[in-house]
């Protein structure tokens, strides 16, 4: 026994130098952050060797993780803290770093390529965060909300609040509150400030976002998870009950006895941990990474938060009811994608029609955050008529004024033309994003021009 003993410590003791001489274990990049909302045509490189692909709802992302979009197309990423970057049409974003530190500073790095990116940061002075375009960076250590534009000549960067601080080729300074930098890329980053916000096109989209994150944000049940991502359409989709054995469990909307949270959704793989599910429901980020689902007589499936030191990629089942065969990823690499039930929410089918059905069972299937009021009230309907049709409220659109012009003025390289309605359309002559001139809210029988024509019937794959 005593020989046994020995040759266990000169064991851990190797390991224990062995540990100390790789100091890689200091920093960990095992984070993942979510794709939380897509629309139109979105890509997505995912270093699978596969090259771009289509962006699919609630989809991880990973370090070295590209995201475009095109000329129809929009997406958001949320992070842990509740931070998003939101992209507008033929936008490039590339997530150069995703890590956590043995200090438990989260690092995030990102580099907007060209496009119109918005940074909504939550987040503490202990998280390292940083936008990066051309040769400058912004490093966000509080709270702020701004716009970023990159195009092949100039960048315009347009703080709404908080202070914005850049450094790189043009210095180090800090863009104030209601201030835009504009910033010569043919000139080494000159740059100038402004003390007013131009109005963008896609302003408007991104308070809609914003508005609906900050309403659904707060809630009682959720005030202590670690965590933000997802918890607003938790609290949007669903509810939380107390159940006798079990706690406090949420469950979404428009749910009954034949209904699993398996039914939608796809097998992802990913280089590193292999498949991954990726639910279809658009609340289904939280509660396929973080505790588990139980199945209650009387209630039907639940979740139950928790676990918040693991991040699953096959979903916990807890409790399931006689014959049900939990979920279980393929055994072998088959497809980068392989679907079940409804499939993946893609760009392509994530826009919301004008007025949609909503039967038991549906789970919020095709149901466009925030684009009906009072979901609880709509459940109760459902829950006695089977299903209900109803009014979409319409997301801020695009479409294009008049053409004639007012005035004009020409600042460096990029010129601003005001148009009659008082809006502006920014371009750069040597190429890069182009703005669309203006938007408001269309009337019910308006149209989109960003984006491919809403369809009569809830998306599906």
């Amino acid at each position: 026994m005593s020989a046994w003993k020995l040759a266990m410590g000169l064991v851990l003791s190797m390991l224990l130098v062995a540990s100390a001489a790789f100091p890689a274990i200091a920093e960990s990049h095992a984070r993942i952050v979510r794709l939380s909302n897509v629309s139109g045509t979105v890509t997505i490189d995912r270093n699978t060797g596969d090259g771009p692909e289509k962006a699919i709802l609630n989809m991880p992302v990973t370090e070295g993780i590209v995201l475009q979009t095109k000329n129809d197309g929009r997406a958001e990423v949320e992070f842990e803290n509740g931070s998003v970057i939101r992209i507008a049409p033929d936008t490039k974003l590339t997530f150069s770093e995703l890590s956590l530190r043995d200090s438990g500073v989260r690092v995030s790095t990102t580099s907007v390529d060209e496009g119109l990116a918005y940074v909504n940061f939550r987040g503490a002075k202990d998280d390292d965060f940083t936008v990066k375009f051309a040769q400058e960076s912004i490093r966000l250590q509080k709270e702020a909300h701004f716009r970023l534009e990159v195009t092949t000549l100039d960048a315009n960067v347009a703080v709404f609040d908080g202070e914005v601080p850049v450094s790189g080729a043009s210095g180090n300074f800090e863009v104030d509150k209601k201030h835009t930098a504009t910033f010569n890329l043919t000139d080494g980053d000159k740059y100038e400030i402004a003390k007013k916000i131009e109005d963008d096109p896609y302003d408007a989209w991104d308070r809609e976002q914003l508005d609906y994150h900050d309403r659904y944000l707060a809630s009682k049940s959720s005030s202590s998870y670690p965590y933000s991502y997802g918890v607003s359409d938790l609290n949007y989709y669903g509810n939380y009950y107390n159940v006798p054995g079990y706690g406090t469990v949420w469950q979404p909307y428009f749910v009954g006895a034949g209904w699993n949270p398996w039914m939608d959704g796809a097998w992802m793989w990913y280089p590193g941990f292999g498949y991954t599910w990726v639910s279809s429901y658009p609340w289904g980020w939280m509660p396929y990474r973080y505790g588990g689902w139980a199945f209650v007589p009387g209630y039907g499936w639940v979740w139950q938060p928790g676990g918040w030191n693991n991040w699953y990629t096959v979903p916990r089942v807890v409790n399931p009811p006689n014959r049900f065969r939990p979920p279980q990823p393929p055994p072998n690499r088959t497809a980068t994608v392989v679907s079940v039930g409804r499939g993946p929410v893609t760009g392509a089918t994530n826009i919301p029609p004008r007025r949609l059905t909503i039967s038991r069972d549906s789970a919020g299937f095709g149901l466009t955050r925030g684009s009906v009021k009072d979901l609880n009230k709509v459940a109760k309907r459902v829950s006695n008529e089977g299903a209900v049709t109803v009014r979409t409220r319409p997301e801020a659109v695009m479409v294009a004024p008049s053409a004639r012009t007012s005035t004009s003025t020409t600042t460096g390289t990029s010129s601003r033309t005001t148009t009659s309605s008082g809006s502006t359309a920014r371009s750069g002559s040597g190429g890069g994003r182009t703005s669309s001139p203006s938007m408001r809210m269309p009337s019910s029988g308006g149209g989109r021009s960003s984006s491919p024509p809403r369809s009569s019937s809830p998306p599906h794959r």
